[in-house]
């Protein structure tokens, strides 16, 4: 008598799974999903509430009275929250649950501050979330896969070069404060290089990740050293000299600096190679040498950050020290909300926008706000390390990189960490072409996030099917 096998009874496929074929299979959703996404429901609440508490205190503390559209206001903020919130369950189930309460947050702080620095563009800020919402909404709809940009990557350089170079384009190109950054295309006017940095972020990815391994190979000598192949760098090189260029050209250093940040740390986690770092920190110290010689502008703010006592009746030196005496009024805690005085400011609910909330909000303020960009920098490295896609890696790595040396880049400025530079805080600050940019960057990672989750969610569908 032969001993049995205890083998246990597979389900039968249904219909559906016979109709479909054993490849074509559909892993059943789980409940990690719905539960990030209830969460996020409730964060986003929060938002709305302390968005419009804040808008109150705000009005009390200029004119002490309640604002007469606190109605419609609410509802309006409300009916936008919940509609990124359905379009990430729809479509992202299973991304994470943070970025869009942070980011959220950030933008109903920006426009509670631009509301009371200058109301006259209260509406317009209210008009450029609306449109950066549905340009969310629209990236999630329209891109179903984000590797798939790998495909366009030099297309994306020849978008982001384009895009740089439009304010040269006589007729187009707008000169405002010293700077030609501006496009203006009848009654529209913003900033191309917002955009052009998601586009040579892709690029930057595509391209370093088909040339990884030959980047990180030593086959030639340089003097003493052994450096890769100079023909495999030309045209990351390229995208990079020319965007340096054009931002040089054009008197915006700040985002020279964004742009230079973004191509060596993208650089240095593809090859995983420290003597790039090594080697970029000296090319960034020839160049910043080179422009400080050779540009008034740049020497002026270098002066004005070293010693802004030497002229403190000079534009640069006057508003580093006003920054200084607005931050230290707020004190710890702040002086409220609407409560303190207002400063002489040039750009001040953009470029200046982070003193005020130092001054209203105080050191715990600006320290939340600072803490909100560390979350959203941190939640962008998790999701470039659960990627299972290189080209998803790096591009996650890229944006969130972007995100956090934008926002550390002004807020340095403007507390004399490093001298002063013209580019606006994410989320926060009073600009169109920032806000739309910002809000694309938070759903490519979204995006990323839900396909990283998809292959762990089958696996646990498939050991549960294998245990039963």
């Amino acid at each position: 008598m032969s001993p049995r096998r205890n083998v246990s009874a597979a389900p039968a496929p249904s219909d559906a799974v016979r109709r479909r074929g054993p490849g074509r299979r559909r892993a059943p959703t789980s409940g990690q999903g719905s539960g990030r996404r209830n969460t996020e429901l409730g964060l986003l609440v929060m938002v709305v509430l302390v968005t419009a508490g804040a808008y109150v205190l705000a009005a009390l503390g200029q004119g002490a009275y309640v604002p007469a559209n606190i109605g419609p206001f609410l509802l309006v903020l409300l009916a936008a929250i919940l509609a990124t919130n359905l379009a990430t369950r729809r479509f992202v189930p299973d991304a994470d649950g943070m970025l869009l309460p942070i980011a959220a947050l950030l933008n109903g702080i920006g426009y509670v501050m631009i509301a009371r620095l200058n109301p006259n563009l209260a509406g317009f800020q209210a008009l450029w979330s609306g449109v950066g919402m549905l340009a969310f909404v629209g990236v999630l709809i329209f891109l179903p896969r984000v590797r798939d940009l790998a495909n366009y990557r030099y297309i994306a350089m020849v978008v982001g070069l384009g895009l740089l170079m439009m304010p040269m384009i006589p007729g187009l190109g707008i000169d405002q404060n010293g700077s030609e950054i501006w496009v203006s295309l009848g009654p529209l006017r913003f900033q191309p290089g917002e955009f052009a940095k998601v586009a040579l972020a892709v690029f930057f990815a595509g391209y370093l990740v088909e040339k990884r391994e030959l980047l990180a190979m030593r086959t030639r000598r340089l003097g003493p050293l052994m450096v890769p192949d100079p023909k495999h760098f030309g045209p990351v090189l390229l995208a990079w000299g020319v965007s340096l260029m054009v931002m040089v050209r054009q008197t915006d250093l700040g985002s020279s600096l964004l742009f230079f940040a973004l191509f060596l740390v993208m650089l240095w986690v593809a090859t995983e190679r420290p003597s790039y770092v090594a080697m970029g920190m000296v090319m960034f110290g020839v160049g910043a040498y080179v422009a400080f010689r050779s540009f008034g502008h740049v020497r002026g703010r270098v002066d004005a950050w070293l010693d802004p006592y030497k002229d403190p009746t000079g534009t640069c030196c006057q508003q580093i020290l006003q920054s200084g005496f607005a931050m230290a009024d707020g004190g710890i805690a702040g002086t409220g909300l609407g409560a303190s005085g207002s400063f002489r400011f040039f750009a001040k609910e953009s470029d200046f926008i982070f003193v005020f909330i130092g001054q209203d909000l105080g050191l715990l303020g600006a320290t939340a706000v600072m803490l909100c960009y560390v979350l959203i920098v941190g939640s962008g490295l998790r999701i470039a390390i659960r990627a299972d896609n290189n080209f998803d890696k790096l591009l996650a790595t890229g944006l969130s990189s972007l995100v956090g040396f934008q926002a550390f880049i002004i807020m340095a400025g403007v507390t004399r960490l490093l001298p002063l530079t013209g580019i606006t805080l994410p989320f926060v600050s009073y600009g169109g072409s920032s806000l739309v940019s910002s809000y694309v960057i938070i759903a490519i990672l979204l995006r990323i996030s839900h396909e990283s989750a998809q292959p762990s969610a089958s696996r646990r569908v498939v050991g549960a099917g294998a245990s039963a």
